[in-house]
């Protein structure tokens, strides 16, 4: 079971100053030497997905968002995470996109209010979840309520099983999972297989060293 404990362990870690840095070591060191998944593929990974009715969560610095070629001038862009640093750092990179923003735990649905989104991201966000891979197939089925009918979710994720690791990658797994900056021991290439194919109607997964990059269509 997730407890509340839990979720706000898993989010706490991106203060300002670790965001500040992230771009850097993440995007610009790990990445490439590490996770072996260098970040202009999963910004190809983007552009190849998103729409312009695009909902992103988990979002990180806005790297991608910013960097990305959306498929049309008018643009619906929703942002949704509950750590509040991660939501002002973004809303500011990409301010020129005005993007709505939801400030939302992804274990429980939000207000059904909202009006559907034609793709939804979720990049690097599973394996910063609490929890194991069942209980991270609750954020796939809750996120589905706010995806239209044959949009897509996408995203990457690094996993610990079904995939090639370098003792470097292994030992800084460990390390992030003993600090709950990381909740991935469990998570690997079989569970995110079922969780796709149980909740959608068509899918992929690509491997990049580590990382898992996927796509799914609802129905």
């Amino acid at each position: 079971m997730v407890t509340q404990e839990d979720i706000q362990a898993g989010q706490s870690p991106y203060n300002p100053f670790i965001l500040f840095t992230y771009d850097f070591f993440v995007l610009g060191l790990s990445n490439h030497l590490i996770w072996k998944c260098p970040t202009q593929k999963i910004l190809d990974f983007y552009n190849q997905n998103i729409t312009s009715n695009h909902l992103d969560v988990g979002v990180g610095t806005g790297y991608f968002l910013d960097k990305c070629n959306f498929p049309a001038a008018k643009i619906r862009l929703g942002l949704m995470d509950l750590n509040i640093n991660s939501l002002k750092a973004t809303e500011k990179r990409i301010s020129r996109y005005n993007p709505e923003i939801y400030n939302h735990n992804v274990y429980s649905p939000m207000n059904s209010k909202v009006e559907g989104f034609d793709s939804i991201g979720i990049n690097y966000l599973l394996h910063c979840l609490p929890g194991n891979m069942l209980n991270k197939a609750d954020v796939f089925q809750n996120l589905n309520i706010y995806l239209n009918s044959g949009g897509k979710i996408f995203g990457s994720t690094l996993l610990q099983g079904g995939v090639e690791r370098s003792p470097i990658a292994k030992k800084l797994m460990e390390i992030y999972n003993e600090k709950k900056i990381f909740t991935n021991v469990d998570d690997d290439l079989d569970s995110l297989e079922k969780i796709l194919h149980d909740n959608y109607t068509e899918h992929s997964i690509s491997i990049s060293g580590c990382a898992a990059l996927f796509w799914a269509i609802k129905n």
